[in-house]
Formats: C-alpha cells, sequence, structure tokens
C-alpha cells in the first residue's frame, strides 16, 4: 500500500516546481491557475524571487501548495494517477495540497484559502509576543510536560509530534524559552527556537481559527478520491462536513504526524511519497517507521524515477 504525502512550510525554496513547469503543460497550469486565483504573480516570486519575501507565511503556504500539485499534475501527465494511493496526508499546510490533489478542493479555492490562512496565521498574535522551538531526543510524553511546566499561566503547548526524537513547542515567547532550558534539562538532546513568524499550532491562534471558519464555510470541499489521514484525528476520514471541521481545529491543534505515520503503517502502507518540495517528510518518516520505503517527487527527474519504479 502506498501513500502519498505533502510538505509543510519550511520545504520552501526559489526555484521550486520550475522545472516541472517547463517540462509539463499541466504543471504550468497550476501555478498559472494560482496566480489568477490570487491576482498576483505568485509564480515570478516562487522562481525568481527573494527567499525572505517567499518564507513570508502568507506566500510560502499557496506557494509549497501550488508546488506539490505541479508534481501531481506531471504524474498524472504519465498516467500516475491518485488511484496509485490508498490514503493522502500533509503536514500542517500540506493538509490543503492533500486535499486539492485528491480533488476535494478545488486549486483555486485552495490558493484563496491558503492566503487567508497564511495573513490570519500571521495576525493572529503581534510579531514578538510568540515563538516555537523544536525540541530534539525527547519522546512526545516528556516534551508535553516540559510544555506544561513551563507554561506558568502562559501558552504553551506540544506543536508538531514529528517523529519519535522531534516535537515542536509554540506558544507565548517567554514560556517558549522556559521550555528550551528545563527541556535541557531533561537530557533533550537539543533545544532552540525555531525561526518562524508566529506561534503556530496553539491556542493562540484561535483568533486565525475563527477566521478559517468563516473562509471554509464558503468553499465546497468534495469527497476526497482516497482517504485523508488528519493532523489533528491521526487517521483516516472522507466525510467533507468533517474535513471542514478538522481544517478549523487544526489551526489551534497539533500536528499529529507521528501517530499518523503509525496509524499508516499499521494499515499496511509500505511506501510513501513526498509529492512537491523538499524531503523533510521522508526523513520524519524514516525515523518513525524504518520498514516504510520513501520517494520525493519534486523535479521531473523524480517523476520519471516514480514512474517507472511503479510500472516496475
Amino acid at each position: 500500500m502506498r501513500a502519498f504525502v505533502f510538505p509543510g512550510q519550511g520545504a520552501q525554496a526559489i526555484g521550486m516546481g520550475q522545472a516541472l513547469a517547463h517540462t509539463y503543460p499541466a504543471a504550468q497550469a497550476v501555478f498559472d491557475e494560482v496566480d489568477a486565483a490570487l491576482g498576483e504573480p505568485l509564480s515570478r516570486l516562487v522562481w525568481q524571487g527573494e527567499i525572505a519575501e517567499l518564507t513570508l507565511t502568507r506566500n510560502a503556504q499557496p506557494a509549497l501548495m501550488a508546488t506539490s500539485l505541479a508534481a501531481m499534475r506531471a504524474l498524472e501527465a504519465e498516467g500516475v494517477t491518485m488511484e496509485a494511493a490508498d490514503f493522502v496526508a500533509g503536514h500542517s499546510l500540506g493538509e490543503y495540497s492533500a486535499l486539492a490533489a485528491a480533488g476535494a478542493l478545488s486549486i483555486a479555492d485552495t490558493a484563496r484559502l491558503l492566503r487567508i490562512r497564511g495573513e490570519a496565521m500571521q495576525e493572529a498574535v503581534p510579531v514578538g509576543e510568540g515563538a516555537m522551538a523544536a525540541l530534539l531526543g525527547l519522546d512526545f510524553a516528556t516534551a508535553t510536560a516540559v510544555a506544561e511546566e513551563a507554561a506558568q499561566g502562559d501558552v504553551c503547548q506540544a506543536a508538531n509530534d514529528n517523529d519519535p526524537g522531534q516535537v515542536v513547542v509554540s506558544g507565548h515567547k517567554a514560556a517558549v524559552e522556559r521550555a528550551v532550558e528545563i527541556a535541557k534539562g531533561k537530557g533533550a538532546k537539543r533545544a532552540m527556537l525555531l525561526p518562524v513568524s508566529a506561534p503556530f499550532h496553539c491556542r493562540l491562534m484561535q483568533p486565525a481559527a475563527d477566521r478559517m471558519a468563516a473562509a471554509l464555510a464558503e468553499v465546497a470541499i468534495g469527497v476526497p478520491a482516497v482517504p485523508l489521514v488528519a493532523n489533528v484525528r491521526a487517521e483516516a476520514v472522507n466525510d467533507p462536513d468533517e474535513i471542514r471541521a478538522l481544517l478549523v481545529a487544526q489551526v489551534t491543534g497539533s500536528v499529529r504526524w507521528r501517530e499518523s505515520v503509525a496509524w499508516m503503517a499499521a494499515r499496511g502502507v509500505t511506501e510513501a511519497w513526498e509529492i512537491g518540495a523538499g524531503k523533510a517528510l521522508s526523513g520524519m518518516i524514516k525515523r518513525i517507521d524504518r520498514a516504510v520505503a520513501t520517494r520525493a517527487v519534486g523535479t521531473p527527474e523524480d517523476v520519471t524515477a516514480a514512474v517507472g519504479a511503479l510500472n516496475g
């Protein structure tokens, strides 16, 4: 069994998806559609802009989705459809890419939703008041205990359960800084603040969740072609109303990536294709379950190799 997985923020790079667009008209059409939906040439920023501007949340989110969907369209042009997958999943914003790839959301709606999501998440907390930190070498239970101890009346939550040795905490800056020091005392291999612009996936994001609830209420969501393994549930869903509610909950909830991968592996998934930019998810998956083979699909060469492997 196979899962198609879609990366989240942090995977962005200038030039991502450009070779796909030059090689496959269907991939170019994705970027054209995203540009039209946003009313601006986002593709020009992705391919010729400055990384600092691309990394802004309002830009990175739709840009990463566009790159993932371009890779998916390139696969489809070579005869690899969504039927090659048994599940889809995405890390944070990648959940939107997964839904678009599986046909539950239109590309235009997804681009507009991610622009709103990026802006709402950025604006939910004044710059400098929030922070996120990666705690490496602690299991989820220990990292959660660290966050609870560090809170001291502030918000500090386990935001991303990425793999058995990597948990990201999020919340008020002072509390997250306390978490870094507490984690070091509990044997963390490393604990460091992350260069992010807002404290994602914690209760401080409630204003953004409220905005997403309003935006998602206006958008048609269909049944995905294959089930979505949702971040906040760590199990498969395919009911559109449930998906809508989970996308709202995801803004303030934890990304349960370790559990999501383990859930898929327990149901027979032995192969995961990372569709889009980078290989961050592939690394996490290998640390979660070495029996799950990974394959990154982000360039024309990757597409050719994937098609060849599938046709064996």
